[in-house]
């Protein structure tokens, strides 16, 4: 397999990578494109593709180690907050699963998400979509 994040958590990358946070489950470090200075790229060791490929055992330690970096990355930066999100798939840059920690101040320039919102045309049609997705939730 060659992936690029899977290389960095082996210690293998051959460019620099600025380590803010590893162990056992997870590598943190720097975005080499940040949004802003302190954007920060969380990814299991393990190799998984996307959120649904972590198993259910996973994704409580996974997110702890994400909340520990979201404060570090907001104390270390000095940021009144932070943005954390993830891509499954579609626009995702490396098809390993990563979560972007990007620390936040007002008037910063980033304006909500990073693509057009827009309403639902009417209240029947957000109820519809709402059965859809209700009808797609798998029992635990």
């Amino acid at each position: 397999m060659d992936c690029t994040f899977c290389a960095i958590a082996a210690g293998e990358a051959e460019a620099a990578v600025e380590t803010v946070f590893e162990d056992e489950l997870v590598v943190a470090f720097l975005d080499h494109r940040p949004l802003f200075p302190g954007h920060v790229l969380v990814i299991p060791r393990r190799h998984v593709r996307t959120l649904t490929d972590l198993t259910d055992e996973e994704v409580g330690p996974f997110f702890v180690r994400v909340r520990r970096v979201t404060a570090a990355v907001e104390r270390g930066m000095e940021a009144k907050g932070s943005f954390v999100a993830m891509n499954n798939r579609v626009s995702q840059s490396v098809p390993h699963l990563h979560v972007h920690v990007v620390p936040r101040n007002p008037r910063d320039g980033l304006r909500g998400f990073f693509w057009p919102r827009t309403r639902y045309p009417s209240p029947a049609a957000a109820a519809t979509t709402a059965a859809a997705v209700r009808a797609a939730v798998t029992p635990d």
